[in-house]
């Protein structure tokens, strides 16, 4: 391209073109607007606007989740940044490659706490992978070349750049970057080499899938080299869509609704092959799995970083690779012959199984049956959104991944997450169902966001569990205060009537019988959709109740009294 002058705004929308950005979230504002006033000229970036920072934040996080490119989220000064700082760090947490760009003050009156004046790089210095300010318009190409290159390579994760208003609005002639290209490590045949013979030596392995940016040839990948040696899998926590649920070598999550039998297999495995997880807290079952710093087991561990490889646990092995190029590696590996854990394996799938058996239940709405009978209603290719909260052990346990399925969620436990994901994900895809899963209380932090689905033509639909409580603080009150019920109690809207006055479908949804003929209607509407789930606060979770926990911690107590 021939050189000529542009102004920052200009050239800071031809490096988002040139490095493939086709959609962007925003809140607009004052600081910005020659950002703004460039895409109004670009018609390649659709540029979606969301009612509230954290949503913008949270759609583009769910666009890096399901694309593997940089989310892209632009808000103001401030307020703006404060209200998406919640998105950078669900991106941290989860390892989704994600760029905000923030505008800011202009120069001239840089740390004089300006009107919403904030230094981003203290800020989100903790919570973003390269936080950063762009004070000169001719290094744009290069800070914003460097941001998709950060966001993308190695472990995956957010960027933040401040955007002085002045510098957006000065021009300067400068060059393009060239496209960015993520740069990700991929195992040699020494450490395949390792593997094989670690596992040939196992009697009862386990491997454990998790991490972000999974291609659909790397999940398949995966599960060739998975059952061409019998190897159980379990994933890490929310993500169930790494690995085909189908399998015969399927265990189950690592999570809040870990089954007790997959937990004990943990612990008496022999040999642990981590692909692509952290080995959190959440996975962990509070780092009680294992024992840090020395795993019980040999610990294998996968990682694109290397630094996360020692970071809690030490490794037998630690290889620095992707998940997803670690995967196409092994499925060329000689599998192991005739195997010792054929019958580990199959009891492990077996106990799985066992799981999708719905708790029983009389009350007049069953979610357990109700998200088993969603199960055989939707295609092989859709979407489920997860919120935070003890509600989403329902779709968790009951609804099946297996690519092009996907399953998209917060492993930082963010609330208000699930609306504007599925906004997102039903722009990314408009012909494919997409669900989102909420309480109440995450709702009414994000529901307005539909109002965005139908501005943009999303199609999302969306299940509220309305239980009329902040379930999961609810439940931890009755372990450790049980009765002494405070501060989570909900008085809740009509939801239905909510979506209907933003010109959205609206029902409720008060039985079992009554679900799927909703969820159908829903769909034939081909509207941004909200079905209200009367549900019981009784049931807490998918297998306990209140009563049952409250009981348990008043003995508890009595035994410790006596």
């Amino acid at each position: 391209m021939a050189l000529r002058a542009r102004t920052g705004g200009r050239i800071l929308v031809d490096q988002l073109l040139l490095h493939g950005t086709d959609m962007a979230f925003c809140v607009p504002g004052e600081s910005y607007l020659d950002v703004l006033d460039a895409l109004h000229d670009s018609r390649q970036v659709k540029l979606v606007n969301a009612r509230h920072e954290a949503g913008a934040a949270n759609m583009a996080d769910a666009y890096g989740k399901l694309t593997g490119r940089p989310g892209i989220a632009l808000v103001t000064r401030g307020p703006g940044a404060c209200h998406a700082a919640v998105g950078v760090h669900t991106a941290y947490q989860d390892s989704t490659p994600l760029i905000l760009l923030v505008g800011q003050v202009g120069r001239d009156a840089t740390d004089r706490e300006a009107f919403q004046e904030i230094d981003y790089r203290q800020m989100f210095g903790p919570v973003a992978k390269w936080a950063a300010q762009i004070d000169r318009t001719d290094r744009i190409p290069e800070y914003m070349a460097r941001a998709f290159h950060v966001a993308t390579s190695g472990r995956p994760g957010p960027v933040v750049l401040a955007l002085p208003e002045d510098m957006l609005t000065e021009t300067a002639t400068v060059a393009d970057a060239a496209p960015y290209r993520a740069v990700q490590a991929a195992p040699d045949a020494a450490a395949l080499d390792r593997v094989r013979a670690l596992l040939a030596q196992a009697k009862r392995p386990l491997m454990i899938v998790g991490g972000s940016c999974w291609s659909d040839a790397g999940s398949l990948a995966l599960q060739k080299f998975a059952e061409a040696n019998a190897l159980p899998v379990a994933v890490s926590f929310r993500r169930m869509d790494a690995f085909a649920n189908d399998s015969a070598c399927y265990a189950g999550e690592f999570g809040t609704v870990t089954s007790p039998a997959l937990l004990a297999r943990a612990k008496e495995s022999d040999l642990l092959l981590v692909v692509g997880a952290r080995l959190g807290e959440m996975t962990t079952q509070g780092y009680s799995m294992l024992e840090p710093p020395r795993a019980r087991a040999t610990l294998v561990h996968i990682h694109p970083s290397a630094e996360e490889t020692g970071r809690v646990f030490n490794a037998d092995l630690a290889v620095q690779a992707s998940g997803s190029a670690f995967a196409l590696a092994a499925q060329t590996m000689k599998p192991i012959a005739d195997p010792a854990w054929r019958d580990w394996t199959r009891q492990a799938n077996a106990d799985w199984r066992a799981t999708l058996e719905p708790t029983p239940y009389n009350g007049p709405l069953d979610m357990g049956r109700a998200m088993r009978a969603l199960a055989a209603e939707l295609p092989a290719a859709f979407t489920v959104t997860v919120d935070a909260g003890n509600h989403t052990g329902w779709p968790q346990r009951y609804l099946p991944f297996k690519r092009p399925a996907r399953l998209v969620g917060p492993t930082s436990g963010a609330m208000g997450y699930s609306v504007p994901a599925a906004v997102a994900a039903s722009l990314v895809d408009p012909d494919r169902i997409v669900v989102a899963c909420v309480g109440d209380g995450g709702f009414m932090m994000a529901g307005q966001e539909i109002a965005t689905a139908r501005q943009h033509g999303g199609t999302p639909i969306v299940l509220v569990f309305n239980n009329r409580t902040y379930g999961t603080i609810r439940m931890h009150q009755e372990r450790e205060h049980p009765g002494r019920v405070v501060g989570t109690d909900l008085v809740n809207p009509d939801f239905a009537a909510f979506a209907r006055a933003l010109g959205c479908f609206g029902t409720i949804v008060e039985t079992t019988d009554a679900f799927l003929p909703a969820f159908r209607a829903a769909v034939a509407s081909k509207l941004p959709a909200v079905i209200e789930l009367k549900t019981d606060p009784e049931m807490i979770t998918t297998r306990t109740t209140i009563t049952a926990i409250r009981e348990a911690a008043l003995k508890r107590q009595a035994t410790g009294k006596s």
